[in-house]
């Protein structure tokens, strides 16, 4: 084994941290007899030499002698390294993109797809390994890389037939998936196949993995009752003679017995210490710990799968949910919660039972489970109401998970208190006012109680007393910055003494972080903060600067001196950066017709390059001059382009009735209110503020266009 290995020159090349030198070293670890080293050399490939997908000479190199590893059945947890060859030459590139790619990049992709896929006849014969990890992994390796897929697909099928574990039987059905998303003329052959294997008398999860497949490449051909028939199948699967709710602590090992690792497979290998703390190590824990004491620990996966491929089926995937958590099992519940934060954050509907369902979670003696809950909560804001007391009841009975303390960084709010906070409930206050009691005050603290609006009064006193306590050094910021969005939220006019002190003594570092917050919590008081206006004019003094701008749309706010602050802002219009151009235009913006001179100079901006810019001249252009023509379609060309500007465009539409019946902008509003997917939904990746932004989105557009939508709400 790895003849050869020490004539490639490995020193010329680089991985994603440096000279690949070390390469030869982890492919020889992969073979090693210690689990642990082998874990860490998966570990290290995955890190530095197929870093995040990428794919470099080295791991070109690689490719011959992982191939040598896959094939020698002496050689451990082979179905790591299919899964690594799987996921190097994985990417659907031609025989054109090879002799057309135009960067090294590009080519070494090509490269890898061909080189792997070349040699994936080995795979057929791994169908028959004796290790069970092999064979899990080998189907979808076939699937993905090899260039006959209708010998593929027959083999799998025969395969199936013949084939004893469980969870290999359902790698091959996902594998089938796998060939009709690649090979559009083989779809229909599949979903038949499928079809049949879902309606005989199978085990119900080999039914419910036909489902999922079904969903995902021919959701077509779906019963007319998947709700019902899946409910049906997770029942079975509950009742099942093996069947044990879970999940559960793993029970004590005997005294003097050793640790037991998940190998690949998921199997304990009795050769195995505890798993190693690398990264591949971390996410082998925490997928043994989801499946311990779990019957059927791959249901989630089936059920991720199908939830794919229902799409846009939001009745029928709330169904379903709605179903899950009403489950006697705890695993299949914090799956349900789970996924419930998906489809929420992903498409708009009606919510209201499925929130209350999670909300009900709350209460579970499985930790998990509760805290699951409370995240998805968190994240629903207004979507959360039906859940209110159930929250407000965790919050109370739980004060010790009222701040949540990290290994690293400042300490943060608990979901929970979050959750109820951004209700507007006045039941969380005693977690706040706590919060604000202690010696390090939680970051998220001050944006929190925003939320809560007038009910949060009673905590402008000790918001307005820590502040004072701050010291003006290096640490100013943390300390600060969470008090000041607290005062900001509050408009809190009589903190102006204790925010002027933080203005004036704000030190070097990050000092111009916190002069924005404090000058931010100084506008919000309007002329409460009169006493800082000698500072203000002091700070206008060096025109064109981010900071001279801030400084003028906070003395407008709170003087309202507009023969002042209007040339320190027409002076900011022709700053450097993009950024501060924005932030005088929306400040002029602010002082209506009373900057209409300006009108001119925001005009030709209407055309520069950066998109946020041009919506915030325009806006601006429109609030200075009172006239909507030159701006709405400057907005609605930006609100085609990039997604993430439509509740700034949608807030101006709402204030200045712009979208009268049958105009572009009520056609383009009313398009909006018809989509059931949600603007901001990512496939691959989210924000913790998603599901809030599309519907204060959704609210604008109702607003703009007067109520007069024809479509109920969605919440």
């Amino acid at each position: 084994m790895f003849a050869g290995i020490d004539e490639v020159d490995w020193a010329s090349m680089e991985h994603a941290y440096g000279p690949a030198d070390d390469v030869p070293g982890l492919l020889q670890g992969l073979a090693s007899a210690d689990p642990a080293e082998r874990e860490a050399a998966l570990d290290g490939m995955y890190g530095a030499v197929h870093h995040q997908g990428d794919v470099y000479a080295c791991t070109l190199a690689c490719i011959p002698f992982l191939f040598e590893l896959v094939v020698d059945p002496a050689v451990p947890d082979r179905g790591g390294i299919v899964e690594l060859l799987t996921s190097i030459g994985g990417i659907d590139i031609d025989e054109e993109d090879i002799c057309g790619a135009e960067d090294e990049a590009e080519a070494n992709y090509a490269m890898a797809a061909a080189a792997v896929s070349a040699g994936a006849e080995v795979f057929f014969a791994l169908m028959a390994d004796e290790d069970p990890g092999v064979r899990v992994s080998a189907p979808l390796a076939l699937a993905t890389l090899h260039g006959s897929p209708a010998r593929v697909l027959t083999l799998l099928r025969e395969r199936l037939t013949v084939e004893p574990d469980d969870e290999v039987r359902l790698a091959l059905v996902e594998a089938a998936g796998r060939v009709a998303l690649r090979h559009g003329p083989l779809t229909g052959r599949i979903a038949d196949w499928l079809s049949r294997l879902a309606a005989e008398a199978n085990p119900p999860g080999l039914r419910l993995a036909a489902l999922a497949q079904l969903a995902r490449c021919a959701p077509e051909a779906l019963p007319g009752d998947v709700v019902r028939v899946v409910a049906g199948l997770l029942r079975q699967l509950r009742s099942g003679p093996e069947y044990r709710e879970g999940p559960r602590e793993p029970e004590a090992p005997e005294p003097g017995s050793r640790t037991l690792a998940a190998g690949a497979h998921g199997d304990l290998d009795p050769a195995a210490e505890a798993a190693p703390v690398t990264l591949v190590g971390q996410l082998r824990a925490l997928s043994a710990e989801e499946r311990t004491g779990r019957t059927a620990p791959w249901t989630a996966d089936l059920l991720r799968t199908l939830h794919v491929g229902l799409d846009d089926r939001v009745a029928d995937r709330t169904a379903l949910l709605t179903d899950q958590l009403c489950s006697p099992d705890p695993g299949q519940r914090i799956d349900a919660v789970r996924m419930s934060g998906g489809l929420i954050r992903a498409w708009r509907g009606s919510y209201g039972e499925l929130v209350r369902l999670v909300g009900e979670q709350l209460t579970s003696d499985e930790p998990k489970l509760a805290e699951a809950a409370s995240h998805v909560l968190e994240e629903l804001f207004g979507l959360a109401v039906p859940a209110a007391d159930a929250l407000a009841a965790r919050v109370a009975a739980d004060p010790g998970a009222w701040v949540k303390e990290w290994a690293s960084g400042p300490p943060g709010l608990g979901s929970a208190v979050k959750a109820l906070a951004r209700l507007g409930d006045a039941r969380a206050l005693p977690a706040l006012a706590a919060a604000l009691e202690r010696a390090e005050v939680p970051h998220d603290v001050g944006f929190t109680i925003g939320y809560l609006g007038p009910a949060a009064a009673p905590l402008a006193g000790v918001l307005r007393r820590r502040l004072s306590e701050v010291g003006l050094d290096e640490e100013a910021y943390d300390r600060a910055s969470p008090l000041l969005a607290g005062l900001t939220a509050l408009r809190a006019g009589e903190a102006a003494p204790e925010v002027l002190r933080i203005l004036r003594g704000a030190p070097e570092y990050r000092g111009e972080w916190l002069r924005t917050a404090a000058l931010r919590a100084l506008g919000s008081f309007g002329p409460a903060a009169h006493c800082a206006v000698p500072e203000l004019r002091a700070l206008m003094r060096r025109p064109g600067t981010a900071g001279a701008t801030e400084a003028a749309e906070t003395l407008w706010a709170v003087d309202g001196d507009a023969g002042a602050v209007l040339p320190v802002l027409i002076e900011g219009l022709q700053a450097e950066h993009a950024r501060e151009r924005r932030a005088a235009a929306s400040a002029l913006g602010r002082l209506g017709a009373q900057a209409a001179v300006t009108a001119p100079r925001l005009r030709a901006l209407l055309g520069h390059e950066e998109l946020w810019l041009r919506v915030d001249a325009a806006i601006a252009l429109w609030e200075v001059s009172g006239r909507a023509e030159e701006s709405v379609p400057v907005l609605l060309a930006a609100w085609e382009k990039n997604r993430h500007v439509r509740v700034r465009v949608a807030e101006c539409l709402a204030r200045t009735g712009a979208a009268g019946a049958g105009s572009d902008a009520a056609l383009v509003l009313h398009a909006e209110l018809a989509s059931v997917r949600r603007h901001n939904a990512m496939d691959g990746g989210c924000g913790s503020h998603d599901t809030y932004e599309d519907e204060k989105l959704l609210a604008l557009c109702r607003r703009a266009l007067l109520g007069n939508t024809g479509k109920g709400p969605t919440t």
